[in-house]
């Protein structure tokens, strides 16, 4: 499926600041799944420098420093991309042992994504109950772990776009019974991180059949599963993703997937403005 991407963000200010460094975060990635032919970032005011770096996951960000001072900040992003169809897991073959907890101690690269999510290290203990509630009456299998654990998170928790603020706790989503995706990514993530499978947060688009009134970026977890590699699963959406998700890019914290971050200097107690319209055709 071939898709153009146009997204763009309009910070306005009431008066001129100065734009600190700033990292963006708005190039797809290309893989087996997706392949992207082109991409375009236009800034404006233009930057005295743009540099591109690899996050610790692989993805692309561009670090761009300014001069001088400005009462807007304009972002856009143009991608090409072509999705490519994802085969269904349950349906494959799989020889390596599957069952939990995953045998991943040889795999140095993985430990970091099976700790908690708490600046300590130590996992939210809602996200454990739930996971306990998902191991019941399964095979100890990962897939059949997945499967009943977004059950669980789709019917104790009821998708709720947000559009501001950092992502909750998995205690907060719960108790809330309401969550935004990036919500419901970091409960699925910390949960399959109790029971010791490897996750992260990953950030990205979703194509939708009916377009919406307005386009949104979109969360959701990847895990890794021996045999399959890295994979994403949806707990705001269809579970297994398919071809109507890009991803631009993943982290443990989901703060490090922010589309901008940056800061400014202004006058104190400055109001500021963000708006935002993505384009999907």
């Amino acid at each position: 499926m071939k898709k153009k991407i146009i997204h763009t963000l309009v910070y306005t200010y009431e008066n001129h600041v100065s734009l600190e460094e700033h990292l963006i975060c708005l190039k797809p990635r290309s893989n087996s799944f997706q392949e992207l032919s082109n991409f375009e970032l236009k800034i404006s005011p233009s930057p005295y420098t743009i540099f591109p770096l690899l996050s610790e996951n692989g993805d692309d960000i561009f670090k761009v420093v300014f001069t001088g001072s400005t009462n807007s900040f304009t972002i856009k992003s143009e991608s090409d991309i072509e999705t490519k169809i994802h085969p269904d897991l349950y349906q494959l073959r799989n020889d390596f042992d599957l069952s939990l907890p995953l045998k991943i101690e040889s795999n140095n690269s993985l430990i970091g994504f099976i700790q908690g999510w708490f600046p300590n290290g130590q996992h939210d203990p809602a996200a454990i109950k739930i996971a306990q509630e998902a191991l019941a009456g399964i095979n100890n299998n990962v897939l059949d772990f997945l499967y009943q654990l977004i059950e669980l998170i789709k019917d104790r928790v009821k998708y709720t776009p947000r559009h501001i603020g950092p992502a909750w706790t998995s205690e907060r989503t719960l108790s809330e019974r309401v969550g935004s995706c990036r919500d419901l990514a970091i409960l699925l993530m910390e949960a399959c991180r109790c029971v010791g499978i490897p996750s992260r947060f990953v950030s990205g688009y979703q194509f939708m059949d009916q377009a919406p009134d307005k386009y949104e970026l979109h969360a959701w977890t990847e895990v890794f599963i021996p045999g399959f590699g890295w994979r994403g699963f949806d707990p705001s959406g269809c579970g297994l993703i398919n071809h109507n998700y890009v991803a631009l890019a993943s982290s443990s914290k989901s703060e490090n997937v922010a589309p901008v971050r940056g800061s400014f200097v202004g006058p104190s107690n400055l109001k500021s403005k963000l708006e935002w319209h993505i384009e999907i055709t």
